[in-house]
């Protein structure tokens, strides 16, 4: 155990469970308000913390998001000029697969159709579609979105991907740039939402975007809710232009009880978990990165805060 401290702050996240897991690593890991001596303060494992909270670190070194969005640390006025790494751990891009996976699929069996029968204790039959019939466009194919695409690939449908700069993925036919997006969003049955919050997609998806997609089309968004112009986003499910959607994030979070979503029968409502960090398995690239910090070496997952991801 070295004298550096690492501060954690988070206001979901079980405190306990990453001190446990980071002492594996040799990592002496605090609660920032039970610091005596921020002077020791030489990493913070963060999830979106609050504004100043940086400032009492002069020491600081390393900061790590808790989490592969870091929307939340781009362009505070308290944060040093300091390494920012995001978690990179397969099994949050599993995890996070295999919500996306059980969102499409349950979209293209029509389980929304199913549970609404049930509610009237009506029996309903709906042939089956063989995956290979249905569109499936994923919009950001980072290492997230990547591992998702690939995952329905895997189940047969016809993926298409879409990212700010063209990637070559087998299996996935691949577009990029805005000139691109029209073609993907009017292709798409079931499009999917994986994009990062930058300055360049945030309400990216407005009312003229969610209007070229597909009639009756289905959306899943799993990023940032900011990116999808909301009041636009309900209308468009209002009207059945977009018949149905799983939303996993939301312009403001938690969801109002106001919101209109909560009472929508063609959307599924879920608070935020589609990937979390585990700390087990996440505790082993933040003391790699602790080690490269102190070696002078190159850091995994490092985010570049000009682009926001």
């Amino acid at each position: 155990m070295t004298s550096e401290v690492m501060a954690f702050y988070s206001a979901f996240d079980d405190f306990e469970t990453w001190r446990d897991a980071l002492a594996a690593e040799g990592i002496d890991l605090r609660q920032a308000d039970d610091i005596a001596n921020p002077l020791k303060v030489r990493q913070a494992l963060v999830w979106k913390p609050p504004h100043g909270f940086f400032a009492r670190y002069p020491n600081l070194g390393l900061v790590v998001n808790l989490g592969a969005g870091v929307d939340a640390l781009v362009g505070r006025d308290d944060l040093p000029d300091v390494p920012i790494t995001r978690l990179s751990d397969p099994k949050m891009a599993r995890m996070m697969a295999g919500y996306v996976l059980f969102a499409v699929t349950r979209h293209a069996r029509d389980i929304p159709a199913f549970e609404r029968a049930q509610l009237e204790r009506r029996w309903r039959y709906i042939h089956p579609r063989d995956p290979e019939t249905i569109k499936v466009g994923v919009l950001g194919l980072g290492e997230l979105g990547l591992t998702a695409a690939l995952e329905c690939a895997r189940q047969g449908y016809r993926v298409r991907g879409w990212s700010n700069t063209l990637k070559s993925v087998d299996g996935i036919e691949t577009s990029a740039g805005l000139s691109a997006l029209p073609d993907i969003l009017g292709d798409s049955d079931i499009l999917v939402c994986m994009l990062p919050q930058t300055p360049q997609t945030r309400g990216l998806l407005d009312a003229e975007r969610l209007a070229q997609m597909k009639p009756g089309a289905v959306f899943i968004n799993v990023s940032r809710g900011n990116i999808v112009d909301e009041p636009a986003l309900i209308e468009a499910l209002r009207s059945a232009h977009i018949a149905e959607a799983t939303l996993d994030v939301f312009a403001s979070e938690p969801l109002s009880p106001e919101s209109p979503l909560w009472a929508m029968d063609n959307v599924l409502v879920t608070p935020h978990l589609a990937s979390v960090a585990l700390p087990r398995s996440a505790a082993r690239q933040i003391g790699e990165n602790v080690r490269r910090l102190r070696a002078g070496q190159e850091l995994l997952s490092r985010v570049d805060p000009r682009r926001g991801y």
